[in-house]
């Protein structure tokens, strides 16, 4: 036991080597002497999900997929909306149960393997049927992983919170990002070559991803967490009333809202990007795998860089991502109205500079408001500020009506200026981590 944890110390002292020592600054004294440990489980268990999230990515894979089974067109619109708001609204009224709970690790484990689950029957619907029933099957399914994402999303952030000190949160997330990215590149490098028929590798991809997050569930019940606070936990409904009164208490928590509701638009963007690339009768999701290059090649090269930067300061990382956006997505516009975006490289280097804006937004988010919150109001924050973006994330399909009426290439410059908006926001948020 004695030389699994100097194991475990050396490489978690490699990893966080650029951090002062190792002074834990806002978790108990228990917590940091276990804080190797569960770095560790963490960088694992979150590589796992997010290797199945690279697999299963709607934006991209599950387009793609809805389309080969022949899908109604409207169906595929909901992917996205369904996805991101369902893993996202019910998170206000899941947040007093899972606050009810002593060991909220449970709570993560439960929820990702009934993520995997959901890809198994995604796995089912496309195995098995076609047209409409297939569309629908697959939406259903994807709704189940979605709830499911949203018991581990609010309790993800508490758990990281009492088990990882304030200044290596961000590089643990960062780290499981670049992890898991470098294993999507393998998924997307075989679906260039085309070696294997494209939706029998797609259909492998959903398998592997459900055994992933039930590994990672599992996995992630040995985190040596201390019992939390479980006061507060009432009913759905008074919850709810309780947290959004902290929205009139708290400036900076509705500064952190309203960048992020303006930065959904890294995140809503891609299909649009898709759409603008499609000639007529060309799709853009020939070169499918190009574009899950693009993305998780961002993931690769940015995760972990975005998550360093978080933990000195999650507002600049907001901030320069999204300008980053901005800029992506102002060109991506450009190239569309002058007729450059179907060529064959342009959509990928584009889709590469917004999935790099879109994983520093995600991690800064992510960083800023674990360390925003403490101990008693982190699960509240998390649930309310969800909650929020889950509501705009699924009035997101105006942009559908607006792309049918001017055109995919307006509602590109609409994002851009959105991510702008963004970038507003956050630069007048504070600096949490000096705290």
């Amino acid at each position: 036991m004695a030389d699994q944890r100097t194991t475990l110390d050396a490489v978690f002292e490699a990893i966080v080597i650029d951090d002062e020592g190792r002074a834990c600054r806002d978790i108990p004294d228990s917590a940091c002497r276990e804080e190797p440990r569960n770095f560790l489980t963490h960088v694992t268990s979150l590589s796992l999900s997010k290797v199945a999230d690279g697999l299963i990515d709607p934006k991209l894979v599950l387009s793609w997929l809805m389309t080969s089974v022949g899908a109604p067109s409207f169906l595929i619109g909901l992917l996205v909306p369904v996805r991101e708001a369902g893993a996202l609204l019910p998170q206000m009224f899941t947040a007093g149960a899972i606050r009810r709970m002593p060991h909220r690790k449970y709570a993560w484990a439960l929820g990702a393997v009934f993520q995997g689950l959901g890809a198994f029957g995604i796995f089912a619907a496309a195995l098995f049927l076609e047209g409409a029933q297939a569309g629908w099957a697959i939406l259903a399914s994807l709704t189940i992983l979605a709830l499911a994402r949203s018991v581990c999303s609010v309790s993800y952030k508490d758990v990281l919170g009492k088990t990882v000190s304030k200044s290596r949160r961000g590089t643990a997330t960062g780290l499981a990002g670049s992890i898991a990215a470098a294993l999507v590149i393998v998924f997307a490098v075989m679906l260039v070559t085309d070696f294997v028929e494209r939706q029998s590798i797609v259909l492998a991809g959903l398998v592997i991803a459900g055994i992933c997050w039930i590994a990672g569930g599992l996995l992630f019940t040995s985190l040596q967490e201390h019992e939390g606070a479980t006061d507060g936990g009432q009913s759905a409904f008074v919850v709810a009333r309780q947290n959004l009164s902290l929205l009139s208490q708290d400036r900076q928590l509705r500064l952190f809202i309203f960048a992020r509701g303006c930065l959904t638009a890294t995140a809503l963007a891609p299909p649009f990007m898709i759409a603008a690339a499609s000639g007529a009768g060309q799709s853009a999701f020939e070169g499918l795998g190009f574009l899950v290059l693009a993305s998780s090649g961002a993931a690769l090269v940015s995760s972990a860089i975005w998550g360093r930067l978080a933990d000195r300061s999650s507002r600049r990382v907001l901030l320069i991502s999204a300008l980053a956006g901005g800029a992506a997505l102002a060109v991506s516009a450009a190239a569309s109205y002058a007729g450059l975006i179907q060529t064959i490289w342009v959509l990928p280097l584009l889709l590469l500079g917004l999935m790099i804006s879109y994983q520093g937004v995600r991690l800064g988010r992510s960083t800023h408001l674990v360390d925003m919150a403490t101990e008693d109001t982190r699960a509240a924050y998390t649930a309310l500020s969800n909650t929020i973006i889950g509501a705009i994330l699924l009035g997101g399909s105006v942009f559908g009506a607006i792309a049918q009426f001017f055109g995919n290439s307006a509602v590109l410059a609409l994002m851009a200026a959105l991510c702008l908006a963004g970038a507003y926001f956050a630069a007048r948020l504070e600096e949490v981590q000096e705290k």
